[in-house]
């Protein structure tokens, strides 16, 4: 970007230069001499350029500290325990705080390095600083056009999952700042909600099924002691059950004694009653009272006042291209069609007799693809789970130079935010690979997890998927810190779904079954580019996604409905994942017929996530890099 700005200020200038001389020409009794032509600035030397390198990645190391004064919350997911007793401020006022630092370090950054003399690497950095800054401001105008709270991961129940699975309490201390941290969720539940009033009075609400999820979820962390009417639920609240549970354990580790547990569950029932729980009360209230307010046909954001541009700013936010809804629509037409044909040829193979359709409705219903719905069958599931992870661990050092350092877990949902057939998920390990990385799996409906799925969601989410991608990331030292940490959906899902067929050619899915799962996933999410473009540029209403999805997809009911109001109140995010990994596809072929015998599957995946989260314009140029240096070598 930068050097675009340079090229037309140039051209600028040329311009200006011309016209003066143009004008003293005319005026002249005698020739000008001409001006001796400026010497060209010399290139930058390789030692000035490793020098000029790590003064900006000392730079950025120091500029991503101060951000991270911000966010306590990311503090504690990178293991870092500085502000472990604050929650971020989650307010407007607090986004602008955020806003004016981060314009003060690209103002900082442009007048204090020369681009021109950074390494590749450090230029990635310098584009990156400024990409995120200004998808950041292309953001901004359309922040009350978001849905706060949701059934999808909202606040209400993240951040209780925060303090219950990534709040680690090894002392007292530690325990102090958990008990301090339940008040400032509470004060964040707070600010939220605020927000979501200001964008309900522009206009700006999610279908009435997001209410009802987020109102079922919210219930669900104030529901038993210490709460009020907690003699209708026998059972400890999910945040008291892990207060006392933590407690108990620091007396019996002999961490502290029994005056300082008293203290702690002291200190934090009352947290908990006197600010956590009016808290959610209001915000139950709240999502109770306007509910009727709440549209029961379930449309996208276009019919926002701001809708169609909203639209378009996600949509670039997650793919970072500048792809039409248009495009992405018939771009999803063409792969479900696609997809299709593959599909045909699986159904042919295991000898299935009828119509497409016909063996959807087989695979989606037939108790054989189903564990059952049973403590016993959930532990089945997790069990495969970890089992199909091992093999895939084993081929591991055939595909990648980088493996990451960190394990990875296999865990249920807890049941405070478990919703039936939501999709799988995953939480990063810390840099140092103190804490796994956990593939979190909804089993309340076993009924919603389909058996042939079972493989694909496991590699898509742990290894070679989005565990080895975002944990080797966090562990590279070669990059600033920053960009061990950076976001780019169309990258991150964009290698998750490529990493399902990777796992093929690495020798999985050996049952024609579970290749089919894998098909059933990957149309899945061409299916997504069709349905999410259709609600928010089309004016398709949830009932019409669904029959969309049915007809295309053998995936099970519940998934779908989970699927499409997904995409209804997240907008754009769903179609990075066929983008993203449809670009690496391009980029491996690009890259593998530039080089012929000199392709290695092993230098191009290391290519690829040896930088951290790209936007694919950068992806590509850091591709061009690699096969550049290849060639020369």
């Amino acid at each position: 970007m930068r050097r675009q700005k340079l090229a037309s200020l140039t051209l600028i200038l040329l311009a200006s230069v011309s016209i003066a001389a143009c004008g003293k020409k005319e005026k002249a009794t005698a020739p000008v001499p001409a001006a001796p032509a400026a010497a060209a600035p010399a290139a930058p030397t390789a030692e000035e350029i490793a020098a000029e390198s790590q003064r900006i990645n000392d730079w950025f190391n120091a500029k991503y500290e101060e951000q991270l004064a911000f966010s306590p919350i990311q503090r504690t997911f990178l293991g870092d325990k500085k502000d472990y007793d604050k929650i971020d401020d989650l307010s407007e006022a607090g986004e602008d705080a955020q806003l004016a630092w981060q314009k003060g370090t690209v103002d900082d950054l442009k007048a204090t390095f020369d681009r021109a003399k950074l390494s590749q690497e450090a230029q990635t950095s310098y584009d990156i600083w400024l990409y995120q800054y200004e998808r950041a401001m292309k953001a901004l105008p359309f922040r009350r056009d978001q849905y706060i709270f949701t059934q999808m991961q909202g606040p209400q129940a993240f951040l209780p999952q925060f303090l219950i699975a990534f709040h680690e309490v090894a002392d007292g201390a530690d325990m102090d700042a958990y008990v301090a941290r339940i008040g400032g969720a509470a004060r964040g539940i707070d600010q939220l909600l605020e927000r979501a009033k200001l964008g309900a009075a522009e206009g700006v609400r999610p279908p009435l099924f997001a209410y009802e999820g987020v109102i079922q979820q919210s219930r669900a962390i104030v529901a038993g002691a210490p709460f009020a009417g907690a003699g209708d639920s026998p059972a400890d609240s999910p945040i008291w059950a892990d207060v006392q549970s933590e407690i108990d354990k620091l007396v019996k580790d002999g961490k502290i004694d029994a005056a300082k547990a008293d203290q702690l569950r002291a200190g934090a029932k009352a947290a908990l009653v006197e600010k956590l729980g009016p808290s959610y009360q209001s915000l139950i209230d709240w999502f109770e009272a306007d509910k009727a307010n709440a549209d029961k046909i379930a449309t996208g954001v276009g019919k926002l006042p701001n809708g169609a541009a909203f639209y378009a700013e996600r949509l670039a936010a997650s793919t970072t291209t500048d792809m039409t809804p248009e495009q992405v629509h018939q771009l999803g037409l063409d792969e479900v069609a696609r997809i299709k044909g593959e599909m045909e040829a699986i159904k042919e193979k295991v000898g299935f007799k009828g119509t497409l359709q016909e063996f959807f409705k087989f695979v989606r219903e037939d108790k054989q693809f189903y564990y059952p719905n049973t403590d016993e069958g959930r532990a089945a599931y997790i069990k495969a789970a970890d089992d199909k992870l091992a093999f895939i661990k084993g081929k591991l050092p055939e595909y990648f130079g980088l493996l990451p350092k960190a394990g990875l877990v296999v865990k249920r949902v807890e049941a405070f935010r478990e919703q039936p057939g939501a999709a799988q998920h995953y939480f990063p390990s810390t840099p140092d690979g103190a804490r796994p990385g956990v593939y979190y799996a909804h089993l309340s409906d076993m009924g919603a997890m389909p058996i042939p799925q079972l493989e694909v969601i496991a590699y898509h989410e742990g290894n070679p998927g989005h565990h080895m991608q975002i944990a080797i990331a966090q562990e590279l030292t070669g990059v600033p810190k920053f960009r061990t940490q950076a976001g780019f959906t169309a990258y991150s899902e964009g290698w998750g779904l490529y990493s399902e067929l990777l796992a093929r050619e690495m020798g999985a899915y050996a049952d024609a079954y579970s290749d089919f799962g894998r098909l059933t996933t990957e149309i899945w999410r061409a299916i997504r580019l069709v349905v999410d473009t259709g609600v928010h540029a089309k004016g398709w209403t949830e009932e019409q996604a669904v029959a969309y999805f049915t007809e295309n997809s053998p995936a099970a009911a519940g998934q779908i409905r989970s699927e499409v109001q997904r995409y209804l109140v997240i907008p754009g995010q769903a179609t990075a994942y066929k983008i993203g990994m449809l670009r690496i596809l391009e980029l491996r072929e690009k890259a593998r017929g530039e080089l012929g015998d000199k392709f290695d599957i092993r230098g191009f995946h290391d290519a690829v996530l040896g930088g951290g989260a790209l936007p694919l314009d950068i992806l590509e140029r850091r591709i061009d890099e690699w096969v550049a240096a290849k060639k020369a070598a």
